[in-house]
């Protein structure tokens, strides 16, 4: 009896153990044992007591080293952005150095880019007058007029660019000789030189004592008229000879049956007739806001053109030479 109380006992306290142990509640704890060691880690546990997770990422870096790169590279594209903006206005651009090699002179020199900051000459001390018309407007044989009676000296930038295309030992006679077959414009830096070149031959001679200069076929481009205002000398007005297409590709027509000329052909003139709408429109307009153009219509004689010419020259202060003629007795 007293073995079967034993055993009631023993079972009434093994009762007890599970109901107490049922009631209270279970607290996990990790231990690191050789059989769990062992086990293959599963996807998302954590790889050591320290570290969280591979499914929680962690909370982004709040450094303000990252944001440096972007803040550069945007410096970067405003500052390129607004340099091409004022390149193509023509303002803040200002070649630097020389164009190697190229010497208009043929004295071996190299040709020096326009990047003066005042004119070399004031419109007071000199008179500059562009005149532009598409090609076959009749611009040269108005000049010639103008040189007669009002004593000015015709610089032809086409003439210019040709002479130099054709000198001997011209590094830049190709290009240039590409260029105008194309119909398509040289490089602004060359044209201002040489223009300047001339312009200071012509007083140096001592033949332009009054000097005034009628420059033919120039500016093509906005950024020529301000290179050459910004460096050279500014102009007192700009005359242009209005012309139709029509009127002009058979005037050109007509002149390439003698001249010679590589660009008076059908397709050079189609080319040329595009650029000048293009590219010297835009000077012509330019000037005309600021009420610095002549416009005469071209269409007419060439007697007709040049009275008219006259008279417009006339109301802008421009007036010809008066000769006066002296008569000596005969000793």
């Amino acid at each position: 009896m007293s073995s079967s109380l034993c055993r009631s006992r023993i079972h009434f306290r093994q009762d007890r153990f599970l109901l107490a142990d049922q009631t209270q509640p279970r607290t996990r704890t990790f231990t690191s044992t050789t059989a769990s060691a062992s086990r293959p880690r599963q996807p998302g546990e954590p790889t050591g007591p320290n570290e969280p997770p591979t499914h929680i990422s962690a909370p982004p870096s709040k450094s303000p080293l990252k944001v440096w790169p972007i803040l550069a590279i945007f410096a970067t594209g405003t500052f390129l952005f607004k340099k091409i903006v004022d390149q193509r206005k023509g303002q803040g651009y200002q070649p630097k150095g020389p164009i190697p090699g190229h010497s208009p002179s043929g004295k071996g020199q190299q040709l020096p880019a326009p990047g003066r900051s005042s004119p070399l000459w004031s419109s007071d001390e000199v008179t500059v007058i562009f005149v532009l018309g598409g090609p076959g407007a009749g611009k040269g044989t108005q000049c010639s007029y103008l040189v007669s009676d009002y004593g000015f000296k015709h610089l032809s930038a086409g003439d210019l660019l040709r002479e130099e295309q054709n000198r001997e030992g011209s590094e830049f006679g190709e290009m240039i000789k590409t260029y105008i077959k194309e119909g398509t414009i040289v490089p602004m830096e060359v044209t201002v030189q040489l223009l300047e070149n001339a312009m200071r031959r012509s007083m140096e001679s001592g033949g332009n004592h009054g000097k005034m200069f009628l420059i033919d076929g120039f500016p093509r481009k906005l950024d020529q008229a301000h290179a050459f205002e910004r460096s050279v000398c500014p102009s007192k007005f700009t005359l242009f000879f209005d012309c139709s297409e029509s009127v002009m590709e058979k005037r050109l027509l007509h002149r390439g049956e003698t001249s010679g000329r590589a660009d008076d052909n059908a397709e050079s003139i189609k080319k040329r007739f595009k650029t000048f709408v293009e590219t010297s429109m835009p000077v012509v307009n330019e000037f005309e806001s600021q009420d610095r153009v002549v416009k005469v219509n071209a269409e007419r004689s060439p007697d007709e053109v040049y009275k008219d010419v006259q008279e417009k020259f006339k109301e802008r202060g421009v007036e010809p030479i008066h000769l006066k003629f002296v008569q000596t007795q005969a000793s």
